[in-house]
């Protein structure tokens, strides 16, 4: 039974109408979070504009055109698993990722499936590479996974399968070897591949100051569970990339904290 709020001439408005009204409100505003900055992101105000305009024509009684505009948008649902494409995936994988967060997670104990770590040792050993790079502008791209197994990704590049040394990272890295073009897998203190290919982010809100490592960088942490330490070839300078989001490094502190603990914030990210 439905409680009447208000009458309004023929207007009746309920608990229920109110609910649905601000659950519908939700579903627009994450949907337009979820794709803003991104170049779904017009196609989303014209499907907006679309039905909104289908409503007006309803309330009006135009016949005609609501049934044009129903067939559109009935044809358009199927477009739409096509063009959102990257964006369903993304949507999909965050929510799957967030289901897994935190020790004490359901999902992971029903699972089994707990996070890679590094240990002391190697990530010493990462970060003594990664700034003796940025000092040289060795350019450099390394990616840890956490959940995320990457076999799509280590299967574009050569297997290593060595142990992690600051030495064979630098070698690995330097402009004249083979395997310095794109990017590193770490993982359980081993370098598992290298000269790797990552997706490129779509996204059109990147400052121009962030080239394709970058980029690269911020594509494989919105479609994967890992964390990527990107060094300048330009500017020497290294940053860490989390779910999409770049925290500047400026110390080797810092940069260790940042891979321990990829939740852990510095004060200085640079939200995009």
């Amino acid at each position: 039974m439905n409680i009447a709020l208000m009458n309004i001439g023929f207007l009746r408005i309920t608990i229920v109408d109110v609910l649905d009204i601000l659950m519908v409100a939700a579903v627009i505003y994450i949907a337009f979070k979820w794709i803003k900055g991104s170049a779904a992101f017009n196609i989303f105000i014209a499907i907006l504009s679309l039905l909104l305009l289908r409503f007006l024509v309803n309330v009006m009684n135009m016949k005609m055109m609501s049934a044009l505009l129903g067939t559109v948008i009935d044809i358009g649902t199927v477009a739409l698993v096509v063009i959102f494409q990257p964006e369903i995936r993304r949507f999909l994988f965050n929510l799957g990722r967030k289901a897994f967060n935190g020790r004490d997670s359901l999902l992971r104990k029903f699972f089994r499936q707990d996070p890679t770590a590094l240990s002391a040792v190697s990530i010493d050993e990462v970060v003594q590479a990664c700034f003796e790079m940025g000092e040289q502008k060795v350019g450099a791209l390394i990616v840890i996974p956490h959940q995320a197994s990457l076999e799509d990704i280590i299967s574009t590049g050569d297997i290593v399968d060595a142990h992690i040394s600051k030495r064979l990272i630098e070698n690995i890295f330097f402009k004249n070897s083979p395997l310095h073009d794109g990017a590193m897998i770490i993982n359980e203190d081993k370098i598992v591949a290298a000269r790797c290919t990552l997706p490129i982010s779509d996204r059109t809100d990147i400052p121009a100051r962030f080239g394709m490592r970058h980029k690269a960088a911020i594509g494989v942490s919105e479609r994967y569970d890992v964390s990527v330490i990107v060094v300048s070839e330009q500017t020497g300078r290294i940053s860490f990339i989390s779910e999409g989001k770049i925290s500047p490094v400026d110390n080797v502190n810092t940069l260790k904290l940042l891979i321990s603990d990829d939740k852990s914030k510095n004060g200085s990210e640079d939200r995009l």
